[in-house]
């Protein structure tokens, strides 16, 4: 059961950010990381396994809890305050069973979270978990294990278009206005940032389409509302409140055809 787990696409992405954590934990501090990193797991851990038992007949491990509390943390500043990381995974965690359609949750949770309790912990976001602060030579483990997993999942396109259009934008605002104020979309942490925004939370199977006509337009909706919120309020959570429109777009569209479908028979 093991092994099977480890071939699926959770266990893959499973093995793919603690080899991540590997490698940036070292750089940021493990004793600066650890607090937050494992409080969250563990939060959101118990507190998925319970709701999953309540909900059937045996106990469950809970693989998606302990992903999103990975990303929350991975996104989160490593300075965060352990407890802010803790109630964000968890909260998180929750927002699956509050939020959601009868097929699936609607918003990424890590995603969701974050932005939600900004208002109350303005938490900073440094992405130390996109490896911005390794080697150059080691940050080509982001990339090939981002390309693996978004194959995996079969959201290749939707990355590529998503990238496409989003630094479309910014170089074009370079270009008609003046370059410093998006200069630092093509610096560390924030190229690494998008990397592993696009590789890991834009293509979240449950909250992104399947087909590829839908993926690019997914995209286009991702990269449009994160780039707008970047020009005209500079929040720190732009590439979040980008995924979230598109969430919010990609849940109507389900609803939609699942409605026509019923109609038509």
């Amino acid at each position: 059961m093991r092994r099977f787990f480890l071939k699926t696409p959770k266990g893959l992405l499973t093995i793919v950010l603690s080899l991540l954590v590997a490698i940036a934990a070292p750089r940021e501090g493990l004793n600066v990381v650890a607090p937050g990193l494992f409080g969250g797991i563990v939060a959101a851990g118990v507190l998925d396994a319970l709701i999953l038992r309540a909900r059937g007949t045996r106990w469950t491990f809970p693989s998606g809890a302990v992903l999103t509390a990975m990303i929350v943390s991975m996104v989160l500043s490593a300075q965060t305050p352990w407890y802010v990381v803790t109630v964000t995974s968890a909260a998180a965690v929750l927002s699956k069973y509050v939020v959601r359609t009868r097929a699936a949750n609607v918003f990424n949770p890590a995603a969701l979270a974050i932005v939600v309790l900004f208002p109350l912990f303005h938490a900073g976001q440094s992405w130390w978990g996109a490896l911005p602060e390794v080697p150059r030579l080691l940050q080509v483990v982001l990339v090939v294990s981002g390309v693996f997993i978004a194959d995996r999942v079969n959201k290749l396109p939707l990355v590529l278009a998503f990238l496409g259009a989003y630094f479309l934008f910014f170089t074009t605002t370079a270009y008609v206005r003046d370059p410093a104020w998006v200069a630092e979309i093509f610096r560390p942490p924030d190229v690494e940032a998008v990397l592993y925004f696009a590789f890991f939370i834009l293509t979240d199977p449950p909250t992104s389409p399947v087909r590829y006509p839908d993926q690019l337009v997914f995209a286009a909706i991702v990269a449009t509302v994160s780039f707008a919120i970047f020009e005209w309020t500079g929040a720190v959570y732009y590439l979040l409140a980008g995924v979230l429109v598109g969430n919010a777009w990609e849940s109507w569209r389900r609803s939609t055809l699942r409605a026509r479908r019923s109609h038509s028979f």
